[in-house]
């Protein structure tokens, strides 16, 4: 069966337009519920969180009215990061997540992401059968008036996080005498991160912390990390740390403005785990976006890199799987399932923090692990017509394939969120990796026109 709703992190899409409008909103609680409010005899419960999204004013009603007409009662936790949604729902026993949040993308976005119980994200089979019970909704038995649910707000969501968060940082140690630069994407976390900061005793310079409805990801963040890199370098800090909107994201910058990315981050963390027998199954999951470079330290290392389709979903389904504790995304999106079940900014970049406290050296040099391999990545937006079934933008890839034969590698791909076609090329030679990759390109937006 087809994905008609659901793409790699929910359901995404323009605010106020199909499928992010209020009444499939409604329509995803009244589902939702119904499908997880017949576990036991008991109240059931789902906590909704948000960003700062001006259509989060939208979305939540909607989805709440839903699953309280089934009966399910509804906490609501306001602007939060979405891992603090999926630690909530496990920490109040609840039967549901519910996170309102489009992750990177502008403020005209937004998305539904769910969580079950255990706090992980919905497997695709579970997801179906809400879209299921999404187009035959009108059949779903509501609730009878004495049975609808209740919604309350839960005052100390913010605070609960802030000492979960706290938690993950090892406890004989403190940022005190670190200066750092933190940019929250104006989104979920620009409460949460300079305070959990600042209570670990770093010296706090906050970016990003005062969201309108409108400016959430705008110049900001983990995908617009300039003003993050150029502030660093003018207040003399010893780092920056880029989130998302949704803040399970994590980028960061060292003390030159120099960019840390994903791969750069986890393989600090997995040499530090491995190094005090920390890491479990052998080495890390990570994607096929990955660069090789990280996959030839790793093999330095004794460790192993396993790579997945892209979209942490699988890479946490990897994980579970196969008992491995470490695993993430280039983006930034990194699983330490010691901690969370989800991509958790934050908690990612106080293992980094503690590793940088640990060697007190330059962040430059602690970070930065292996070289990496010249990698381009170039993003060309489509309509209707699907260009990868094109004979010429198919020529164009194998010609691109022969051309690097073992010294790259290829990966185009359609984006799970956006209508985009992904088309990213690695190898020893930047120019020859630029030129296929720009050939590749030139045909796919022939197509796309």
């Amino acid at each position: 069966m087809t994905r008609k709703l659901f793409g790699t992190d929910g359901i995404r899409g323009t605010a106020n337009q199909k499928p992010m409008t209020a009444d499939i909103a409604l329509r995803v609680g009244m589902a939702a519920g119904k499908r997880f409010a017949g576990r036991g005899n008991y109240r059931h419960r789902v906590v909704i969180g948000k960003d700062t999204r001006l259509s989060g004013y939208m979305v939540e009603p909607a989805l709440t009215a839903g699953f309280t007409s089934v009966g399910m009662d509804v906490v609501l936790v306001g602007p939060l990061p979405t891992p603090a949604i999926a630690m909530l729902t496990r920490s109040l026993r609840a039967d549901l997540g519910v996170m309102i949040s489009a992750s990177h993308n502008p403020y005209q976005d937004n998305g539904i992401k769910l969580f079950g119980p255990d706090g992980f994200k919905l497997s695709d089979e579970i997801e179906l059968a809400i879209e299921h019970d999404i187009e035959n909704s009108d059949d779903l038995v509501l609730a009878v008036p004495k049975l609808l649910g209740r919604a309350t707000r839960l005052e100390d969501a913010r605070g609960r996080y802030i000492e979960f968060a706290k938690n993950s940082f090892p406890r004989q140690q403190l940022l005190k005498g670190l200066k750092i630069v933190v940019d929250c994407a104006n989104g979920a976390a620009y409460k949460v991160a300079p305070t959990i900061l600042w209570e670990l005793e770093a010296e706090v310079i906050s970016m990003g912390v005062n969201p309108d409805g409108f400016n959430i990801n705008d110049g900001c963040g983990s995908t617009a990390t300039e003003a993050m890199c150029a502030r660093v370098v003018e207040e003399g800090a010893h780092l920056g740390i880029a989130l998302d909107g949704d803040a399970d994201r994590l980028i960061m910058c060292d003390e030159n403005g120099e960019l840390i990315d994903g791969d750069q981050l986890m393989a600090l963390i997995a040499k530090s785990w491995a190094d005090k027998d920390l890491l479990k199954g052998g080495g890390l999951v990570a994607t096929v976006m990955s660069n090789m470079g990280l996959e030839k330290f790793l093999q330095g290392q004794g460790l192993n890199l396993v790579r997945t389709a892209v979209g942490d979903r699988y890479v946490v389904e990897h994980m579970r799987a196969h008992g491995f504790n470490l695993g993430g995304e280039q983006s930034g999106h990194m699983i330490l399932s010691d901690f969370s079940t989800t991509g958790d900014g934050l908690i990612a970049a106080l293992q980094v923090l503690s590793v940088i406290v640990e060697k007190n050296r330059p962040v430059s040099e602690v970070c930065n692990s292996f070289d990496p391999y010249p990698q381009i990545l170039k993003n060309v937006r489509y309509q209707k017509v699907d260009p990868l079934q094109s004979e010429h933008v198919k020529a164009a890839i194998r010609d691109g394939e022969i051309k690097l034969g073992n010294t790259g590698r290829l990966l185009i791909r359609k984006s799970g969120t956006e209508p985009l076609i992904r088309v990213m090329g690695e190898g020893e030679n930047s120019d020859m990796v630029m030129q296929i990759v720009d050939d590749i390109v030139s045909e796919v937006s022939k197509v796309s026109q």
